[in-house]
């Protein structure tokens, strides 16, 4: 199996461990730091595994290769293709990750940065990004004015990958090239661990994905981003 074949699976099972919560055939992320899960395989045991992380009444969000299939216990919410995408030149052909005065005003985002985080996420709807969510990894933004304006960082982590996610600007600074900085600075940072960053971009964003092929990533697989909520009794 690829590292980035059932990603979140693998995810929880190896470098994020200690962020996973696991029954029998499913495993989970704790629902602050995200509301992604997975199975070990998609079948009946897996749904009924994951049941027993869940409560009822949550949304759960899962990587599928196919379509889902109604399941006892589970209503569905919605799915979606996401490609998901690697980049695939290398470090020694990444170039100049960031210059000008735009990347001297890069910040680390912490703690005391999670309600500003929130309310962009709540804006701009990159994907599933919870409280802790920043936990998993190294997340950078730009503030204007003292406002978060736009971030980028680091989520899943699989053997020799790490994952470029939650890319997002506000609606009123478009075009200021900040999505491209703060990601050239995450893939810096991810080559300099001698690893490869992958991401994943809903299908129906072409304006994300034309900018991710740009600096060098391809399209690898697409997969239905699947929304379910477990039935309340």
């Amino acid at each position: 199996m690829h590292p980035l074949d059932n990603v979140i699976w693998q995810a929880l099972t190896t470098r994020q461990a200690e962020f996973a919560q696991t029954c029998d055939h499913a495993c989970r992320f704790e629902p602050e730091v995200a509301s992604l899960a997975g199975l070990r395989q998609v079948t009946a045991q897996g749904y009924e595994s994951l049941a027993k992380l869940a409560t009822s009444g949550e949304l759960v969000y899962l990587s599928l290769e196919k379509p889902y299939e109604p399941q006892p216990g589970w209503d569905f919410v919605a799915a979606g293709p996401m490609p998901q995408m690697v980049y695939e030149k290398g470090a020694a052909n990444f170039g100049t990750p960031s210059s000008g005065a735009s990347a001297s005003e890069i910040i680390e985002l912490g703690p005391a940065d999670i309600p500003d985080m929130m309310e962009l996420k709540d804006l701009t709807k990159p994907g599933p990004f919870s409280r802790r969510t920043h936990e998993l990894g190294t997340y950078l933004g730009i503030r204007r004015e003292g406002k978060l304006v736009a971030m980028a960082g680091q989520r899943m982590k699989v053997p020799g990958y790490t994952e470029v996610s939650a890319v997002c600007t506000h609606p009123d600074h478009l075009g200021q090239g900040y999505a491209r900085i703060l990601m050239a600075e995450i893939m810096r940072r991810i080559f300099d661990c001698g690893e490869i960053p992958f991401l994943h971009v809903r299908e129906e964003n072409q304006r994300a994905i034309s900018l991710y092929e740009k600096l060098g990533f391809r399209r690898r697989v697409t997969s239905q981003l699947t929304v379910i909520r477990k039935r309340l009794h």
